[in-house]
């Protein structure tokens, strides 16, 4: 009956990783562990660097002239230098547009002529020299290119097969290739020589620079003087152009403003003619007392007549009446005295004051009709000259318009004429704005750097050697402590084996055997005892190591620890589980003629028969024998639960070296009749990953691991790595308890 081992894994979630904080002292480590790596890497950039500083690179030379803005007028003056400086100092803006100019296709093109830089093979790349000699590499790349362009053209040949014209011909048309003209030297040089020259200024003064830098000294030296003459005399010659083109606007403006001023004046003579006017307001000035004493005239006539007309009235009133009624109306004084006379009874007064009152009467409507046509005349000469001084002000008022805008013309015409003159005799004494303060004397190297370029390259080194680690670091997955082992499976690690220095597995054994006091045999010990108390009331009889994959050295530790428990004077079996590999064969050769597992379960032998004794080792071998039928149905039959019972009460301890989890399932199928489950890991070689599957598949089948093996550690990595404190007692401290 089999017992299960008492100490079972916790159920834990094997990918978590409860510490997300960076852990500086670990990242110390690491970078301490990959010091050669890191110091190789900063070794070959600093090497580079310096192949780079000190033979690769051509040496670059720099020479600048000190030129200065002048300043002769008022910093607020309005002049052409003024636009250079501001109210409180240097004209940032506008010096920075000059620092342009300075650079600019048109000044450079000046320098070219001046120098003739388009015969130089040094600026015109059209006269370059041809390439020397390629090597072997830029044979290599010469050929690959030319298997490119070949390529290329099949292409373009296929498109123009099936479009009907090149595809590039679009392109051709968009870029056109450059032809070998003097204009295009000329462009050329002048893009080749702005690459050399720059400019520069200091915004705390009027000092602005001019630097040249080119392979030889002294080109460097010529081209900045000879930059700043042209620069100087290219200013003063805007500045005498400018003058010039003032000159010719402002005379074509006083010329154009002298038109303009006689035809306005003709304008205005016109008008006056016209209207009589010797000026804008004296031919007003009479129509409208002319009017005024017409108004007045109008007034005396209305009144005059209204006088008549009421005399009229009066007289048609007392027409009927008597003498005296009719003479009283009449306020005539020949007709009261002939009105006493008929009063006093004379007849001939009747007839002589009837006739008189008629010709009053017929006076007094005469005067009336006078007066009408009076007034009607007087009208009429009003109206005309209402009419007559309304034109005349209209005139007036365009006259005097035409007058504001003479002044406004003889105005400018004064103010052009002036600037003109002064334009005019300023054309011969024209000075550049510029003028050169220190010209090149030498030139300094500026490039390499070669202080710089090593300490960029030592960091550049240490940078890449710090990531490789790094890199190194973050793509490892294997465990490289115990501690590592048990945060990741939550599964305790009952042991931690060196590796056996002995590669051949038949030497193994001898080794073990002759060096009973060496650390490799105190941390089997250490596994047994863990093993044996992990459940102390029931000690574990069958014990099964496995692990995820082959390589893992779990059949060395199986022998390792049967060994281990043979030395307590225990009956101790060895099993060979893993019946694909049969690896026992390379630990036990003279076992090989033995029969094996297959021919005990099957009945073919006694188990006595297939059993070999190790006297070394000092315990019972059965070994693995081929099989024709699965070896998974085979284990998990009756007849091998039966042999597993039978054993227990023959042997003291049992231990089966089964094959690997992920491999097969045999160990899945043998665990449930074990009592403790032993997992080994390979120290530093299997990752996480397999880990976590193998451990995955054994809880499908609720099967408890009791502990894990961190096997084939190496000490000198465990302290390499930083975790020599953490690898048990296997340090050089505790050398001295063991044999070598």
């Amino acid at each position: 009956m089999s017992r299960k081992s008492s100490v079972a894994a916790p159920a834990v979630d094997v990918g978590r990783d409860d510490n997300d904080e960076i852990d500086l002292l670990a990242l110390a480590r690491t970078l301490w562990r990959g010091w050669p790596i890191i110091l190789l890497c900063a070794a070959i950039a600093v090497v580079v660097g310096w192949y780079r500083a000190n033979i690769a690179s051509v040496p670059i030379y720099s020479a600048t002239t000190t030129m200065m803005v002048t300043r002769d007028n008022d910093p607020r003056a309005t002049d052409a230098t003024s636009a250079f400086f501001g109210y409180g100092g240097v004209n940032q803006s506008a010096m920075s547009t000059e620092m342009a100019i300075v650079t600019s296709r048109e000044v450079v093109g000046k320098l070219v002529d001046r120098l003739d830089l388009t015969a130089s093979p040094l600026y015109n790349p059209w006269l370059a020299p041809p390439p020397e000699p390629a090597g072997p590499v830029e044979e290599a790349l010469a050929s690959l290119r030319h298997l490119v362009g070949d390529a290329k053209g099949l292409v373009r040949d296929a498109l123009t097969g099936i479009f009907g014209r090149p595809a590039s011909d679009g392109i051709s048309e968009m870029f056109p290739e450059p032809v070998d003209t003097p204009e295009q030297q000329r462009q050329d040089t002048i893009s080749m020589l702005q690459g050399v020259l720059s400019a520069s200024f200091d915004d705390r003064s009027y000092l602005f620079f001019i630097t040249a830098t080119t392979p030889d000294p002294l080109e460097a030296v010529r081209l900045a003087n000879v930059m700043a003459e042209v620069y100087r005399d290219d200013n003063q010659q805007q500045k005498v152009a400018a003058a010039e083109a003032s000159a010719v606007w402002l005379s074509d403006r006083v010329a154009e403003l002298r038109r303009e001023i006689d035809g306005r004046q003709a304008d205005i003579n016109a008008r006056r003619a016209e209207n009589a006017l010797t000026t804008s307001d004296s031919g007003l000035t009479g129509f409208q007392t002319q009017l005024a004493t017409a108004e007045g005239r109008r007034f005396d006539t209305q009144r005059a007549l209204s006088a008549a007309q009421e005399t009229v009235a009066r007289l048609d009133a007392a027409a009927g009446q008597g003498a005296d009624v009719r003479a009283e109306a009449a306020s005539d004084a020949q007709l009261r005295t002939l009105a006493r006379g008929i009063t006093a009874g004379d007849d001939a007064a009747q007839a002589r004051f009837d006739l008189r009152f008629g010709q009053l009467q017929q006076q007094a409507q005469s005067e009336v009709e006078r007066l009408t046509a009076a007034l009607a005349s007087v009208n009429t000469e009003i109206t005309a000259l209402t009419d007559q001084i309304a034109r005349t002000g209209e005139a007036a008022g365009d006259i005097r318009q035409l007058e504001q805008d003479l002044q406004s013309a003889q105005l400018l015409y004064d103010t052009f004429s002036t600037q003109l003159r002064e334009v005019t005799l300023q054309l011969g004494s024209q000075k550049s704005d510029v003028r050169i303060l220190s010209d090149a004397i030498g030139a300094g190297q500026v490039a390499p750097r070669k202080a710089r370029i090593m300490a960029l390259a030592l960091v550049i080194g240490l940078m890449i050697g710090i990531g490789i680690v790094l890199v190194r670091e973050l793509m490892h997955q294997g465990f490289r402590s115990a501690g590592e082992l048990e945060d990741r499976t939550g599964i305790a690690v009952l042991g931690q084996i060196p590796r056996i220095p002995v590669r051949a597995r038949a030497k193994q054994i001898a080794w073990l055997t002759t060096r009973p006091a060496s650390a490799v045999a105190e941390a089997v010990r250490n596994l047994r005892t863990s093993v044996l108390l992990s459940n102390v009331d029931r000690p574990a009889q069958v014990i099964l190591t496995t692990s995820a994959v082959p390589g893992e050295g779990k059949t060395t530790v199986s022998i390792a620890l049967a060994q281990n428990l043979a030395g307590l004077e225990k009956r101790v079996l060895l099993i060979e589980g893993d019946l694909r590999r049969r690896t026992f064969a390379s630990y036990f050769p003279e076992a090989t003629r033995q029969k094996g597992l297959l021919s005990v379960i099957a009945g073919d032998v006694p188990l006595a028969e297939a059993l070999w004794h190790d006297p070394a080792l000092k315990l019972d071998v059965l070994m693995g024998e081929k099989v024709s039928v699965n070896a998974a149905d085979l284990l998990s039959s009756d007849r091998f639960r039966d042999f597993i019972a039978g054993i227990r009460e023959s042997y003291d301890h049992i231990v089966i070296d089964t094959p690997p989890v992920l491999a097969v399932p045999d160990a899945r199928v043998i665990a449930p009749l074990v009592d403790a489950v032993l997992f080994v890991v390979n120290w530093d070689r299997t990752s996480r990953g397999l880990v976590d599957d193998a451990l995955k598949m054994l809880r499908t089948v609720n099967i408890p691991v009791t502990g894990l093996v961190l096997s084939q550690i190496d000490p000198k990595g465990m302290r390499r790595y930083g975790y020599g404190y953490r690898y048990g007692g296997y340090t050089n401290r505790m050398r001295r308890y063991y044999e070598g």
